[in-house]
């Protein structure tokens, strides 16, 4: 065939190609997300609401209801005369304004530049390799499984000088997609892992001698590109729906999606594909959650899971199981709650922020959840301590948290960790009260 015909059918490909719909990005310009006081009766101010069209940011209303509303309902919000305060006067600019800051990382890991600002998903695996080829003596690569999307969950398994086999230590992050600043804090305390035990710090050095780390900074891949490019507020994975359902409700909550107590109760997770809970059809019915647990049993049936965390945002809070109960309390609660209570103390002395974490059992602190992880790793994975850590802020800015934040909420959690991870032995209560 002649070269012109080739080159035809190529223009032909590439114009077919041009001609596909494009999926525009969500657009949050002139969107307010307002900070409504309940003062203890959220039922009344629900009631008010009712009528309005938003997206609700928390779940904590005893206190105050975080809510996102579009510009066309700011005239009939602010028409219910009910006593508030702004959090994103207009939420567009805020997004703009977490991604405009991008500093000149040197693409080395030590350089903590990389925490002046939000990266991409591929620049994230980057780090992560730099990390682990600093350590690589120490240190492997692993995935967790693949994304729906076919993107891998990576992450890096650390171990100190015996060589692998203890006690794990296990980390996510980014379970939900718009919390961004998990990834970051994860890999911060990654590092400081590795340049602490290079760098001969015997604190560091007794934690990795101690205990083997496995560091998954992004549970869901899919979710967090998607949360970058199209809807910087998308919470779940990007998994069709049911085939019966309907079909422009995409996505599943990891963590609502594990198996244990996955519908111990109506309250913990959503049935509905449009919401943003939605537990799926089934128990681990998404690949992402079979490759973690996948991982959380092989911990378990090797040398044990010594300490669960998946980290979360926002509101500040170290939460323990159970969260699928309210009432129901395990065994270890106490010493769960001792040390919690330390963690907290220590990283609000740990700078003139003085941040401040609420701590306790999920369910009876926060809110009920069913399926959720922390539960999951304990029950089944048979974890000794398993928390889920929400960070930053308290609601001044919610889910977009501004990237000067990012190395401050690092810095502060490292400092937690170090203080958690000395506890993890402690014997707490001997039974022989004071002298």
């Amino acid at each position: 065939m002649k070269l012109s015909y080739w080159v035809s059918l190529l223009v032909s490909l590439a114009a077919s190609v041009a001609a596909l719909p494009k999926i525009d990005a969500v657009s949050y310009d002139r969107y307010k997300v307002l900070r409504i006081n309940t003062y203890g009766r959220p039922s009344i101010i629900k009631e008010k609401i009712a009528g309005l069209s938003y997206e609700q940011w928390n779940h904590d209303v005893y206190r105050h209801i975080d809510i996102l509303i579009s510009p066309d309902e700011v005239a009939p919000f602010e028409a219910l005369k009910l006593d508030y305060q702004v959090m994103h006067e207009n939420l567009g600019d805020s997004i703009i304004a977490e991604s405009s800051s991008r500093s000149a990382w040197r693409r080395q890991a030590q350089d903590l530049s990389w925490y002046d600002s939000y990266h991409d998903y591929e620049d994230h695996i980057q780090y992560f390799e730099d990390l682990q080829h600093s350590f690589p003596n120490n240190s492997e690569l692993i995935s967790s499984g693949t994304s729906y999307e076919g993107r891998d969950i990576y992450g890096v398994h650390l171990w100190g000088a015996s060589g692998p086999g203890k006690p794990a230590v296990l980390y996510h992050g980014n379970v939900h997609a718009r919390e961004w600043i998990t990834s970051p804090v994860v890999e911060y305390i990654t590092l400081q892992l590795v340049t602490g035990y290079t760098n001969g710090d015997n604190i560091t050095r007794s934690f990795l001698d101690k205990y083997d780390f496995y560091i998954v900074p992004i549970v869901n891949p899919d979710g967090f590109v998607y949360s970058q490019t199209t809807n910087r507020l998308w919470r779940k994975n990007r998994q069709p729906p049911p085939s019966s359902g309907n079909q422009s409700c995409i996505g599943r909550d990891i963590n609502r999606n594990w198996e244990f107590a996955w519908d111990a109760n109506p309250l913990g997770a959503s049935t509905n594909p449009c919401s943003q809970s939605y537990k799926g059809e089934a128990p681990s019915d998404t690949p992402e959650n079979r490759g973690l647990d996948k991982l959380v049993r092989q911990l378990r049936d090797g040398a044990g899971i010594k300490l669960y965390i998946d980290w979360h945002s926002y509101g500040q809070y170290i939460l323990s199981p159970f969260g699928y109960k309210e009432t129901l309390y395990a065994p270890e609660l106490g010493k769960w709650t001792k040390a919690a209570g330390i963690v907290s103390e220590t990283i609000r002395d740990s700078s003139d922020a003085r941040t401040t974490f609420t701590f306790g059992p999920s369910g009876a602190t926060l809110y009920p959840t069913t399926g959720a992880a922390p539960d999951h790793v304990y029950s089944i994975g048979g974890a000794e301590f398993s928390y889920t850590i929400e960070l930053r802020d308290t609601g001044k800015f919610g889910f977009v948290l501004p990237p000067e934040q990012i190395k401050p909420a690092a810095e502060e959690q490292w400092e937690g960790q170090k203080v958690l991870l000395s506890l993890l032995d402690e014997e707490f209560f001997d039974g022989e009260g004071p002298a």
